[in-house]
């Protein structure tokens, strides 16, 4: 065994796999590194998705001739001199990794200038080689373009996935830098299309409002906590703005984006009896603490961080939301201050004198009978005496009751045994073999038992396999709507809905882009409600499947829509009639699982007569 160093620049394309693993990482680093640069405009260009060309231009300090070409050196940084320096990290980069391994993978052109030098410098790397560097005309600042990202690795460039989804996580990265620095300008653009161009704002509501809509800003609370552990500062989202899926839970430390699903559970637990299971408000929470009490030096990406104190700051951002939520009156509270409280007036002793108490007047009617009948000496007795007949009432109904009681029939008999009989109107008891009971559960006999089946997972079942049929290429159907409907959804969604637009025209939905941030529905599949409030609720329950990144096959894939889709359709308890019961298990018994859901679930048991004739 023979033990060699690597040379340095496969060593770097080492790195590389860590740091670089798509071009949604080389965006990051290149913007995080134009903020360090204490830039007020930061602009983004991006064509295919990345694979292409990635630009990033900023207006910030620039570099030296000499700083220029060391920047692509390994672990070359001016955020660190000293170990000491590890326990105040305040920017986003530090390592001095990132533009090695950019240029280790990729083509690489810097451009740069300070403010008091007369010319910039123009160096141009590849594959860790220096190719030339020159004096050139620039402004102010600091250029990066990125081109053939992974040329020289074909193995990691064959795996990029599509240019639209390479570039929502594009999106995804810009949008978590520009949310932390809402006094920089922040421009994005994609294969010559503005999809973002971010004003400098005071607000972080604004840059939110600007980035994910107004329909997310306005259902945003102020959450302000201050502890001597834990700074918590931000916005939580208002019940009712839980959606299916994650999607904007934002957590940031001192600045920097990460994720944590530790303290995101703490956030989820103060919502407890306030969102249905499954669902998450949105959320932009901003922790401040000392630098050395958090280590962000735990991955490559600098998305994980470990905090001394975390069961503190669990605890702390659990209150903090907890609070926010019941200050908002989303629960009873009580006026303390009576501000609120009825106000009764105070009366004085010679009220009384003036209003003196006295019993209520009784009116009575002395030559009232109770056993006369009054017109009704013909009415039919209760053990079926005589009817009477028409010309007992007069032209126009019975007996008047003020407007208020009963009209019998003109002209008519009222026949008692026909209304009794429709006491069981629409329960079919003799003329099915079914019965519906308490809209849950379908009693039906079969040869030896007695079949008790569940309505909702039997419903679940037939509509999993209609889906599983059409996403198999089996025919499918869509209903045109009446009137046309506009959803928000965000760049982000818009990117997934156009890069998943083959398989939703498949499965039925007619769905075209309007705008960077907006969609119209004109079609849905077939059982499938038009109007606009389920409309906005199915594309909500699209977006979160397709957002699902933990099915990867296909048919894993097809098999995760078939059953969110069934999942978004069957809905809960309804009223069932005995035909519609009928249909029910011929639908279900035509299926080729019917015994048990997509999830492992029983749909019905049987009672067999011996079981039955023991509880008598």
């Amino acid at each position: 065994m023979n033990i060699r160093v690597l040379p340095g620049n496969i060593a770097n394309m080492i790195a590389a796999g860590e740091v670089v693993q798509r071009p949604a990482s080389v965006v990051k680093e290149l913007v995080e590194n134009a903020v360090d640069a204490g830039a007020d405009k930061i602009d983004v260009s991006i064509l295919d998705g990345g694979r292409t060309l990635i630009r990033v231009v900023d207006n910030g300090c620039g570099m030296s001739p000499d700083d220029a070409v060391l920047c692509f050196e390994r672990h070359a940084t001016s955020k660190i001199a000293s170990a000491e320096d590890l326990e105040k990290i305040l920017t986003f980069g530090f390592r001095g990794e990132a533009l090695a391994s950019i240029a280790a993978i990729a083509e690489v052109t810097l451009r740069t200038r300070r403010e008091e030098d007369e010319t910039g410098c123009e160096v141009c790397m590849a594959a860790s080689v220096q190719k030339s560097i020159e004096s050139v005309a620039a402004p102010k600042g600091t250029s990066f373009s990125v081109r053939n990202l992974f040329y020289n690795v074909p193995a990691r460039r064959k795996y990029l996935k599509s240019d639209a989804v390479e570039f929502r996580h594009i999106v995804e990265e810009f949008q978590r830098v520009a949310l932390t620095r809402c006094d920089v300008a922040f421009s994005l653009s994609h294969n010559g299309k503005e999809v973002f161009r971010l004003a400098p704002t005071a607000s972080l509501k604004v840059r939110i409002k600007d980035l994910f809509g107004g329909d997310v800003a306005t259902q945003l609370l102020d959450i302000t906590t201050q502890t001597s552990v834990v700074g918590v500062n931000g916005f939580v989202g208002k019940p009712e703005s839980a959606r299916k899926g994650s999607g904007n839970q934002f957590f940031f430390v001192n600045g920097r984006y990460f994720r944590s699903p530790y303290l995101s559970k703490a956030v989820q637990k103060a919502y407890e009896g306030l969102v249905p299971d499954g669902m998450l408000p949105p959320w932009f929470l901003f922790l401040e603490v000392p630098p050395y009490s958090v280590d962000v030096n735990v991955s490559p990406t600098k998305t994980e961080i470990k905090f001394e104190e975390d069961a503190i700051i669990y605890q702390t951002l659990f209150a903090a939301v907890k609070g926010v939520l019941g200050k908002q009156s989303f629960g009873d509270t009580i006026d303390f201050e009576g501000s609120r409280q009825t106000q009764i007036p105070v009366t004085s002793r010679i009220f009384d004198e003036l209003h003196p108490l006295r019993s209520p007047d009784k009116k009575t009617d002395a030559a009232y009978n109770p056993f006369e009948t009054d017109g009704f000496e013909n009415e039919p007795d209760t053990f079926g005496g005589n009817g009477p007949v028409a010309a007992d009432f007069p032209a126009g109904g019975g007996p008047s009751m003020g407007g208020y009681g009963p009209s019998y029939p003109t002209g008519a008999a009222v026949d008692r045994d026909q209304n009794y009989g429709k006491l069981f109107d629409g329960q079919a008891v003799g003329l099915t073999n079914v019965l519906v009971f308490k809209n849950k559960y379908i009693l039906t006999p079969l040869s030896d038992s007695l079949a008790v089946i569940h309505i909702r997972r039997a419903r679940l079942r037939i509509l999993y396999d209609k889906y599983s049929r059409i996403l198999s290429d089996q025919a499918h159907s869509t209903q045109t709507a009446l009137f046309e409907t506009a959803v928000f959804v965000g760049v982000e969604g818009a990117l997934l809905l156009e890069d998943n637009a083959a398989l939703l025209e498949h499965l039925g939905f007619d769905i075209r882009p309007l705008g960077n941030d907006t969609v119209v529905i004109s079609g849905v599949p077939e059982g499938f409600s038009a109007e606009s409030g389920k409309v906005e609720q199915t594309v909500s329950d699209i977006l979160a499947i397709l957002s699902d990144r933990s099915v990867s096959l296909e048919e894993t894939m097809q098999s995760a829509l078939a059953l969110k889709f069934a999942q978004a359709v069957v809905g809960g308890e309804q009223n069932v009639s005995s035909q519609e019961a009928q249909r029910l298990i011929n639908d279900l018994f035509a299926c080729t699982e019917h015994e048990i859901t997509p999830q492992g679930k029983r749909i019905y048991t049987r009672l067999p007569q011996e079981q039955i004739e023991k509880l008598f």
